[in-house]
């Protein structure tokens, strides 16, 4: 069903409602799901700190080199392949390896990465609960009246939060629910723009603390000698890589939503350099707040949940400001966590013929039903180890070679050409096979030496 789906897409019948679920409107509105699937956790509480401990502005040298190699040849890839094959990620692999007569292979293959989309949901969720909670506590201003790691510690206990928990999943899937492509569109176009804004009004507030200054040359003057170590290289790769949500599935879902008149190299440059900001306003809005108030950085949840707090419980008017940040930091969630679970819906709806809303409120239930199970910090932490250093990365290579060398260039740079003026030259598809490829490679088989790269 879904091969001959793929092969009437391909022969050109395919248009912007080709897909059951609709599709995307117009390119901004897909642009804006895609960066609002892109910027999540790692440019807020990893991207700023990396920046300063890999040298400053010299770091931005290999980490706007990946983003761009990465943002061309790896996201063009993933929105073309769901789109040539008109479904989300089991769909999409076995159209890719139904060219070599291994179709069935390819839908089993495919599980990979999708299950790697929902690795990272249940955790995410967990996390985006602890979020929610915490945006409560600025609001009725609880935050302020405890010390922050005695919050932290009583919101990521075992079976501590289940309550914000359970709604956030009730959110995502209440999301989606109220129609696939429509409603991720809707939301992306609220929450990415709001984002941006709240995040810009943060990086203007701390810009007037007294010793931000410190802040600012942690984030960007410039250690050149880190150039000269692996290292740095090895850390740009990651963050770029991850940060633009290349998993070999989540992408690929919303290619299947995007019409045959939109230019996808176009709007993986734009997915990209909206990320790329995101991440930097990130940093300007965090780092000179923390070294304003003398207090050391850190990376990861500690940043977030208690360093964060401990900056704003010292600024001027800073719970109105916490109750920015964390509303910024719910966005990013949210809209991170309606591609993950989007990911998995479309795949289940497709192979197991059944409604959107049913797979949506089922996804949800096994998201949640996991989840509960690992809310204490001590082992959600593990578990998003395991899932992003081991299934995403191998889900994401897994679809870079499936889509280069199983599929072809000369199929993809068929894709890649429609809705441009011209078409596609040979080059690009040297750098995804030949480049792009073989760094997958290095993403996987480094974080697993390192134990994380992004």
């Amino acid at each position: 069903m879904k091969i001959k789906k793929a092969n009437d897409i391909s022969s050109g019948r395919a248009g912007r409602e080709s897909h059951q679920n609709g599709g995307f409107q117009n390119s901004l509105g897909f642009v804006l799901a895609c960066v609002g699937s892109a910027v999540g956790m790692g440019n807020i509480w990893l991207f700023p700190y990396r920046l300063g401990q890999y040298g400053g502005a010299a770091f931005l040298v290999p980490y706007f080199m990946f983003v761009a190699l990465f943002g061309l040849v790896g996201l063009s890839a993933e929105f073309a392949i769901g789109r040539r094959a008109g479904t989300g990620t089991l769909g999409s692999y076995e159209y890719c390896w139904n060219r070599r007569g291994k179709g069935r292979l390819g839908a089993i293959l495919g599980w990979i990465p999708l299950m790697g989309s929902l690795g990272i949901a249940i955790g995410y969720s967990v996390i985006l609960g602890w979020v929610l909670r915490t945006l409560g506590a600025s609001l009725t201003g609880t935050l302020f009246a405890v010390e922050s790691a005695s919050f932290f510690g009583e919101i990521s206990s075992a079976f501590g939060n289940i309550p914000c928990h359970a709604l956030v999943v009730v959110i995502a899937c209440g999301l989606l629910m109220a129609g696939a492509t429509k409603g991720i569109e809707k939301v992306n176009k609220i929450l990415m723009p709001a984002f941006f804004c709240l995040f810009v009004i943060l990086a203007a507030r701390v810009f007037f603390l007294e010793g931000s200054g410190e802040g600012y040359r942690f984030l960007f003057i410039p250690k050149w000698e880190y150039l000269f170590k692996a290292d740095t290289w090895v850390m740009a790769m990651g963050q770029a890589f991850f940060s633009l949500s290349i998993t070999g599935s989540g992408m690929i879902v919303y290619g299947s939503y995007l019409g045959k008149d939109e230019d996808i190299p176009k709007a993986s440059v734009n997915t990209a350099v909206f990320d790329t900001i995101a991440a930097m306003l990130a940093g300007l809005a965090i780092m000179p707040a923390v070294f304003a108030f003398g207090i050391e950085p850190a990376s990861g949840p500690p940043l977030m949940f208690i360093t964060l707090p401990k900056v704003f419980a010292q600024m001027p008017l800073g719970r109105v400001f916490a109750v920015f940040f964390f509303i910024s930091v719910a966005f990013a969630g949210i809209t991170s966590l309606i591609n993950m679970f989007e990911a998995v819906c479309e795949s289940w709806q497709t192979r197991f013929k059944m409604s959107h809303s049913v797979m949506a409120v089922l996804c949800g239930a096994v998201a949640f039903a996991v989840g509960i199970f690992i809310e204490d910090g001590d082992k959600v932490g593990p578990w998003m180890d395991f899932i992003t250093i081991l299934v995403v990365p191998f889900g994401a290579l897994l679809g870079a070679f499936s889509i280069y060398y199983i599929l072809g260039w000369k199929e993809i740079k068929e894709e890649l050409s429609m809705g441009r003026k011209q078409p596609l030259a040979d080059w690009f598809g040297v750098l995804g096979k030949y480049v792009y490829v073989p760094l997958a490679v290095f993403v996987f088989v480094l974080g697993i030496v390192y134990g994380g790269i992004g």
